[in-house]
C-alpha cells in the first residue's frame, strides 16, 4: 500500500454496535496508512477524558492513529448507562470500532489498545478477539467488585450503584494476553494496587509494571500524567510503528 504524507487531522466519526449509534474522534498522523490505537474510557467517563486526549495527541505525533470513542450510554453515544453497561457490551463496542476503522484505507491492520479503569478490563477481555499487538492499562481491575463497591460507598443512592449488575472476572483472560504495560497508583482508593500485581503475575510476556508512588485512581498528579504519556507512547510505538518500518 502506498504511503502518503498529509496534514495531521482529527475526524469525528460514528459507527454502529448492536443497534446503537456510537460516536468517536479519530486522530490521524501525517504519514498514512498508520497503525491504530483504540482507547476505552472508564465506567463513568467518556472520550473527552483529558488523559485520553493527551495520549491521542502524543500517539498522533509519533505516527500512530488514535481513536477515542464514547461507549453506549456515555457521552454522545446512544444507549442508557444504567441498562446498557456491562463488560461484554463494552467489549462489543470496542470490536465494532476496530472493524469499522479497518475498512479505511488510511488505517493499517496493526492494533494497540489503551484502557483506563474499567476500560482496561475491556481491553484485556477484547485483546484476543481484536488481535491486539500491544496493550496499555491504567488502574485496571481484575474483577468488578472493587469498582462497584467504591462507587456505592461514595454515592450510596447514586446511579453508579445500579451499574455492573453482571459481575466480571478476568482471571482466565490474563494468561492469553501479552505485550502488556500496566500502570497503577499505590494509593488508588477505587481499585487497589494488588490488582496490578495480579495482572502482571498472570499475563504472558513481554510485560511491564509501573507503580506510581502515592498515585490515586484518576491519576491526578501531573508528574504521573507526564510519565504515563511518555511510557505508554514508547510501549505502543515499539510494538506498532517500529515493526512496520522494519
Amino acid at each position: 500500500m502506498k504511503t502518503t504524507f498529509q496534514e495531521q487531522a482529527v475526524e469525528d466519526l460514528q459507527f454502529s454496535a448492536d443497534g446503537f449509534r456510537l460516536y468517536g474522534s479519530l486522530h490521524l498522523p501525517a504519514r498514512r496508512p498508520a497503525p491504530l490505537v483504540v482507547g476505552c474510557h472508564g465506567l463513568l467517563s467518556d472520550r473527552r477524558s483529558p488523559k485520553q486526549i493527551a495520549l491521542a495527541g502524543a500517539c498522533q505525533r509519533q505516527g500512530m492513529a488514535y481513536f477515542r470513542f464514547d461507549h453506549r450510554g456515555c457521552g454522545d453515544s446512544e444507549g442508557c448507562l444504567e441498562t446498557d453497561t456491562s463488560l461484554d457490551q463494552r467489549v462489543s463496542d470496542l470490536l465494532h470500532a476496530v472493524r469499522h476503522l479497518y475498512r479505511r484505507p488510511d488505517i493499517q491492520q496493526r492494533l494497540g489498545l489503551f484502557g483506563s479503569s474499567m476500560g482496561g478490563a475491556v481491553c484485556i477481555r477484547a485483546a484476543g478477539p481484536a488481535g491486539a499487538a500491544a496493550i496499555v492499562t491504567c488502574a485496571a481491575p481484575v474483577r468488578s467488585r472493587p469498582l462497584k463497591a467504591a462507587f456505592v460507598a461514595a454515592e450510596p443512592h447514586g446511579r453508579a450503584g445500579t451499574l455492573l449488575k453482571d459481575e466480571f472476572d478476568l482471571i482466565d483472560d490474563l494468561p492469553r494476553i501479552d505485550n502488556l504495560l500496566v500502570l497503577h497508583g499505590d494509593a488508588d482508593e477505587v481499585v487497589p494496587v494488588a490488582h496490578a500485581h495480579e495482572i502482571i503475575r498472570l499475563a504472558a510476556g513481554p510485560k511491564r509494571l509501573i507503580i506510581q508512588k502515592s498515585g490515586d485512581h484518576p491519576m491526578s498528579d501531573p508528574r504521573h500524567q507526564q510519565a504515563f504519556i511518555r511510557e505508554a507512547v514508547r510501549w505502543l510505538h515499539r510494538s506498532l510503528v517500529i515493526p512496520a518500518a522494519g
